[in-house]
């Protein structure tokens, strides 16, 4: 592995979603992450749905760089497993609902016992507290209470799920990792660790920060589809091609929007000048909406890309890793064929490097029992009993 965190030691707890995002994080930039797993058996049985079951699976992209035991956590003999795993490691990340970690003897209190310094990371939708810490939930849920949702997509239609990547990746993995970093950096002065409590509906609200600050100054609507940047500004917009494809501006700053409109031919058309009468918003949108569909995506883009137009294409997930700027930059990999993003960020004096894909469940195992101190009789009584599950 390489990058800035070489040598710190991770124990991931296997979940879905923002925590194992985190972990890839951690592991992009060269933690040594392993990753308890459930045995495969148990982790899609009973989901008649195949695609639930799938989301259950390892990804070789999202669980890429990690190495895996599969271990029953409802056998005693398990969790002493987990708890030699945190005596060696740094940080622990988790994403049970709060209390499960607990009854499987795995808790806060129990793994730092083991550790003192050891940094516990929680990732949950709701928080370790409130009342709505118990109840289940996924990202839209999350965003929605945060003020999210509720300020994205037209103002005539229902919101609309942005990916899932407002609140399990943006408000959830992100902060998680940068949680653990920042406790981790506090444990190596004072020789303790500490519980990081990342929330999905409180990072989501973090996001927001912008516009609940330019709320605060009168400058930001509750109603949607009403503010410079959610769609209803016509500099700030996307568009329909006459090839069906669409293509994003955002020219902001005036003299990026005098950029527009003289290549696009509109510098002397008066209805244009006054940028910031939003009364005049919808009649504009309407006109580059008319003109940006006399011309295909691509004569758009040999019009407008690389100015200070503030203009980019809109790229299918197909698309993106072709562009030429994302070629130059290295911005995605595609070993064994596989198209993903690579590590970011850019690191100037220990660059990350693209992590192994993800690993077959269980496929370290032996090795990692070895490394913990288990003689040779020990490792075949606890794959013999199924504690310890090894890949077929």
């Amino acid at each position: 592995m390489s990058g800035p965190l070489t040598g710190v030691r991770v124990v991931e707890l296997a979940g879905i979603g923002p925590g194992p995002f985190a972990g890839m994080m951690l592991a992009d930039m060269g933690a040594e992450v392993v990753r308890v797993d459930r045995p495969l058996v148990g982790r899609t049985q009973g989901h008649a749905d195949a695609n639930l079951a799938g989301l259950m699976r390892n990804d070789s992209v999202v669980d890429r760089g990690r190495r895996s035991i599969a271990l029953d956590l409802k056998d005693a003999r398990a969790t002493v497993v987990v708890l030699d795993l945190v005596a060696r490691a740094d940080i622990l990340i988790e994403g049970f609902r709060p209390g499960v970690t607990e009854k499987l003897g795995l808790g806060p209190e129990a793994c730092m016992a083991r550790n003192p310094k050891l940094v516990y990371g929680r990732m949950t939708g709701w928080g370790q507290s409130g009342p709505l810490m118990q109840a289940a939930g996924h990202d839209l849920n999350y965003i929605a209470i945060a003020g999210a949702l509720h300020a994205i997509g037209p103002r005539d239609r229902p919101p609309p799920p942005p990916l899932n990547l407002v609140g399990d990746y943006g408000g959830g993995g992100m902060f998680l990792a940068l949680g653990v970093v920042a406790a981790l950096y506090e444990a190596q002065r004072s020789g303790l660790g500490q519980v990081v409590d990342a929330a999905m509906s409180d990072g989501a609200a973090v996001l927001m920060a912008a516009q609940y600050g330019l709320a605060a100054k009168g400058a930001w609507s509750d109603e949607r589809e009403s503010n410079v940047l959610d769609g209803s500004a016509h500099f700030y917009s996307t568009y329909e091609c006459s090839d069906g494809k669409h293509v994003a501006i955002g020219p902001i700053e005036p003299q990026f929007y005098r950029v527009l409109l003289e290549k696009c031919g509109l510098a002397g058309d008066a209805a244009f000048a006054a940028q910031w009468d939003r009364r005049e918003w919808p009649a504009l949108k309407e006109r580059l909406a008319a003109l940006f569909k006399t011309r295909t995506r691509d004569a758009w883009c040999a019009l407008l890309e690389g100015s200070d137009a503030c203009f980019a294409p809109v790229l299918s997930m197909s698309e993106a890793p072709r562009h030429e700027h994302n070629v130059a930059r290295g911005t995605f990999a595609s070993p064994g064929g596989v198209i993903q993003p690579a590590p970011a960020p850019r690191f100037g004096r220990t660059p990350s490097v693209l992590p192994p894909a993800a690993p077959a469940i269980g496929a370290h195992g032996i090795e990692l029992l070895r490394e913990i101190g288990r003689s040779e009789a020990e490792v075949e009584s606890l794959v013999a009993a199924g504690v310890v599950s090894a890949p077929a």
